[in-house]
């Protein structure tokens, strides 16, 4: 991506999604870092009236999180428009988001990711778990740790499926894994340092994210020259099968055994000067501004001519 100087930058940020004010910090933090390399930037709060308000705009920074952000529908809207934006593709993007998809596609390819069961709201009075408790009950299509809940008595079973099904039609369920909670970002086929989250609370929930000092990160990470090595070589494998771009984030528990089990690719990281992604890449000395530039001129479309 060239010229970007001559260009009008769209951010796109708050949407239709629960993860809406988090999207919104994150569209404000990469506005405020444009502005400061006096780029042409035009904020735009995401509604159903999007595809209006993309007419004037040649490229896209998508700060977008949740539900219609990052499964595919904007991708999908911006590739007919032909504006290039930033983080994955329209493929990318469903696969990842979708946590049964991803579950999937990582079993396939040998990756080491947690047993799970999968159920439906529509079966809801007629579940029969066979894995043992523990077990983490969470929606398949939500971020930000929405609806997620660890079980570790059968007193909590019903109340976590009750309230998983609040934001999904399908949900997981996971072997509780113990283990070292690791965040991997990955600019391309480069992993970054990576940095290790200590939540406070039982696990890394929505206030253990968001609620400053609920939770502690150590970058990089305390591990071994071979753990990094492990660690790094799944990150990669699992940005290459799940059709990552741009610099999406891998997240990972590594078992005291050494295994690194797979969660997720974030396929839209948080991008305010605090978030995971930004911490590493300051690790490597690279500032907030800087990488949100890295990440802006990584902006192309799936089909046609890449920008």
């Amino acid at each position: 991506m060239e010229n970007l100087e001559e260009k009008q930058i769209g951010v796109l940020m708050g949407g239709l999604s629960t993860e809406r004010e988090i999207s919104i910090s994150t569209g404000n933090s990469v506005c405020e870092a444009l502005v400061r390399m006096r780029l042409n930037i035009s904020p735009i709060h995401v509604d159903q009236n999007i595809a209006d308000r993309l007419r004037n705009i040649d490229l896209v920074f998508n700060a977008l999180h949740g539900t219609y952000g990052e499964d595919g529908c904007i991708q999908g809207l911006l590739e007919y428009l032909k504006i290039p934006y930033t983080g994955s593709g329209v493929l990318g993007s469903a696969l990842a988001f979708d946590k049964l998809k991803t579950k999937e596609i990582l079993k396939s390819h040998d990756i080491p990711t947690a047993d799970y069961e999968v159920f439906y709201r529509n079966q809801k009075e007629t579940i029969q778990r066979t894995l043992e408790l523990p077990v983490v009950v969470k929606p398949t299509n939500q971020g930000s740790s929405f609806g997620v809940s660890i079980v570790n008595e059968e007193t909590q079973w019903k109340p976590a499926l009750e309230n998983a099904f609040k934001y999904s039609k399908a949900i997981i369920i996971e072997k509780f894994i113990k283990g070292r909670l690791l965040a991997i970002g990955m600019n391309g086929d480069r992993p970054m340092p990576i940095v290790q989250i200590n939540p406070k609370s039982e696990f890394y929930d929505y206030e253990a994210k968001y609620t400053s000092g609920k939770t502690e990160y150590i970058c990089p990470a305390k591990l071994t020259t071979k753990e990094i090595e492990i660690c790094n070589k799944v990150s990669k494998k699992v940005v290459r099968v799940l059709h990552g771009r741009g610099l999406p984030r891998v997240d990972i528990i590594l078992h005291e055994d050494g295994t690194p089990f797979v969660l997720e690719m974030n396929t839209i990281p948080g991008m305010t000067p605090t978030s995971l992604l930004p911490m590493a890449a300051l690790e490597m000395g690279v500032e907030f501004d800087q990488l949100v530039m890295e990440i802006l001129k990584k902006a192309r479309l799936d089909h046609g001519e890449p920008s």
